[in-house]
């Protein structure tokens, strides 16, 4: 009986050690539910961009100068103050101009008094030649007391000529001193902000190679945003397509223009080459500042209405412009061909192969509860 018993047992247990291993391998031959993200057809407007960063500049900025040497006596302005066109800026010690030209002045008297006198003996000279030319008829004055008197009268009309030179030359030289002079005023060349002072009251400024920079006005009404596009990018880009740029401070505002250059000469930046692409925005507020970082989009083409999916939902290419798309039919995956148009770095157009409210796949995972 103790045997038939323990048959049993073993008989048991076998049993359900094979229920297990049939229950075990149904369980483990069957494929894992797959946990299918997805995201919907759309029509919207779509826009394809070149991404930049740039930074701002004033349009308008001039480096203000002396053009004559001497001590920097004062300075009426400060850094961020607006000025107007012609308003003085600064004034450079006049003394030495001053002096050039009283000094001038008081040449040119001298030599006008001389040629006063000058003229004076030209007419004796012209006189005494005429008496003796009617003298020597009558034999009263030799040939040779004649040919003395007409080489006197064209000396003195040499000298006469050569005072008026050096008269013409001194005025000349008064009026540089003059010019000179005026330089010492500087006055402001536009209208604009102060944006740097370079030379302090009391330096002393030497102008005889080239003009010392005293200050530096910037038009601050339109500023210029010079971004960085690389050269993959550039080759893309042309004057007058649709640009604009949010700040740091304030990325919800859009400040728009339209291209206006692409700077022929390259940056190059940690060994990958960069080119400038310039447009100019209105500043009427004066939100913007010099130096400012600006995000910059370049508008290279845009769809209306557009068939639009994620980038992440093309599949394997299948040449230029055609893709396989896998989309959600029935719980099941099924792939299509689609041809796409524009795109950005997160979207792209379909021309052809979806319609609006159909569901790509765009990643994949095992279902919860399936480990």
């Amino acid at each position: 009986m103790q045997l038939i018993g323990r048959n049993k047992y073993w008989w048991g247990v076998g049993a359900i050690l094979l229920v297990l291993a049939i229950f075990g391998y149904w369980r483990f031959s069957q494929p894992a539910p797959v946990d299918f993200k997805t995201v919907k057809v759309t029509k919207r407007d779509l826009q394809q961009s070149v991404l930049a960063t740039g930074q701002l500049d004033a349009m308008r900025k001039v480096d203000v100068g002396a053009q004559v040497s001497g001590q920097l006596q004062s300075l009426k302005v400060e850094i961020g103050d607006k000025v107007k066109k012609g308003q003085l800026l600064a004034t450079i010690d006049p003394q030495q101009e001053q002096n050039s030209i009283r000094e001038g002045e008081a040449t040119l008297q001298q030599l006008h008094a001389q040629l006063q006198q000058m003229h004076a003996e030209l007419q004796l000279a012209t006189l005494t030649l005429q008496r003796n030319q009617q003298l020597v008829k009558s034999q009263s004055v030799s040939r040779q007391d004649l040919d003395k008197l007409t080489t006197e009268l064209a000396v003195k009309k040499a000298q006469v000529a050569t005072t008026q030179a050096q008269i013409a030359k001194n005025q000349a030289s008064l009026d540089t001193a003059r010019i000179k002079l005026a330089y010492t005023r500087i006055e402001a060349p536009m209208d604009g902000d102060v944006v740097q002072i370079t030379t302090l009251q009391g330096q002393t400024v030497i102008a005889a190679q080239q003009a010392p920079n005293i200050l530096t006005l910037a038009d601050m009404s339109t500023m210029l945003v010079k971004a960085q596009v690389s050269e993959a990018d550039v080759i893309h880009l042309k004057p007058g397509l649709k640009a604009w740029f949010t700040i740091l401070g304030d990325p919800g505002k859009r400040f728009e223009g339209v291209l206006k250059d692409i700077q022929p000469t390259p940056e190059k930046i940690n060994n990958a080459i960069f080119y400038y692409a310039r447009f100019a925005v209105p500043n009427p507020q004066g939100l913007l500042r010099l130096q400012m970082t600006a995000l910059v989009h370049i508008l290279l083409d845009e769809v209306s209405d557009a068939l639009v999916i994620p980038l992440a939902a093309l599949g394997e290419q299948i040449d230029e412009n055609r893709y396989y798309v896998s989309i959600l039919q029935h719980n099941q995956e099924v792939k299509r061909e689609v041809t796409i148009g524009i795109r950005n770095n997160l979207e792209v157009q379909i021309l052809s192969g979806l319609q609006a409210g159909e569901e790509v796949i765009v990643s994949r995972g095992a279902a919860e509860g399936n480990n």
